[in-house]
């Protein structure tokens, strides 16, 4: 595709970075509509995990205590934002075929890059309440955002993996309306446990939450979050863009940051 290309619909968008129907099995398609979540592994080869790694604690070095400011700061954890910006090997998270047809899925029609941040809780914190990343959607609403968590270690049931309890996409309102304590164990919850290089896609109204590290370690993760195109971007994509990430990326990439 000619650098000048002009994208006016999101369908041409994924077509160009190869998005196609085939892409979700039967079964991950009725996991993302019925459980609200889907697991697919082998996202990321070793070669790709070393260095989404490195960048990840170079730029951890570089940035300090300003680390994550340009979206959330979170105690307990350590945080990245704008990582299209901050790394040509972020490119592959945002525009990744099997994502995007998930996402798309998900949304059913057009929507974009709403940020790209990183998240590890540190040894002894993490813990979050139960939550949905939209709030109180009504019962007959479309679905309007959808998240993706890129697990750069491996998660497992001690260090903070994420949790998310099934089926609960579906329901309006918030998690205390039901009667949940959001901090406690919640029955029906599932932890995402899974290798390094593996993907988790969840509907976004779904609810979800990190869980407490016990271990001595920290637990890296990436976040590709996306909505619906007729709201607004966790993080302003056109206001943060810097040329030479625009330069870089085809114009498919740029209509799904809409830059």
């Amino acid at each position: 595709m000619n650098s000048n290309t002009t994208i006016h619909k999101i369908e041409e968008a994924l077509l160009a970075l190869g998005v196609t129907d085939d892409l979700l099995t039967a079964e991950e398609k009725k996991s993302l509509d019925e459980k609200g979540f889907v697991l697919f592994s082998g996202m990321l080869n070793a070669e790709e995990l070393e260095s989404f790694r490195a960048k990840y604690e170079e730029l951890m070095d570089i940035e300090g205590m300003n680390a994550g400011k340009e979206v959330h700061q979170e105690e307990g954890t350590r945080r990245l934002s704008d990582l299209v910006n901050k790394g040509e090997c972020f490119d592959r998270v945002y525009t990744h075929p099997k994502l995007l047809a998930a996402i798309y899925h998900v949304l059913q029609r057009e929507f974009m890059l709403s940020s790209l941040n990183a998240r590890d809780a540190i040894p002894g914190a993490g813990l979050q309440a139960l939550h949905a990343d939209w709030g109180a959607r009504k019962e007959h609403e479309p679905f309007h955002v959808c998240n993706s968590i890129w697990l750069i270690d491996d998660f497992t049931p001690d260090n903070g993996a994420t949790r998310v309890v099934p089926g609960t996409h579906k329901l309006p309102g918030y998690p205390h309306e039901y009667g949940v304590d959001s901090l406690a164990p919640h029955p029906q919850e599932e932890l995402i446990v899974a290798p390094a290089g593996s993907v988790g896609v969840f509907n976004s109204h779904l609810w979800h939450g990190g869980t407490l590290n016990q271990t001595a370690k920290t637990r890296r993760a990436l976040h590709a979050y996306f909505t619906a195109r007729e709201h607004k971007q966790q993080l302003d994509q056109a206001a943060y863009i810097r040329k030479r990430t625009y330069d870089r990326i085809s114009p498919a990439a740029r209509y799904i940051l809409n830059v």
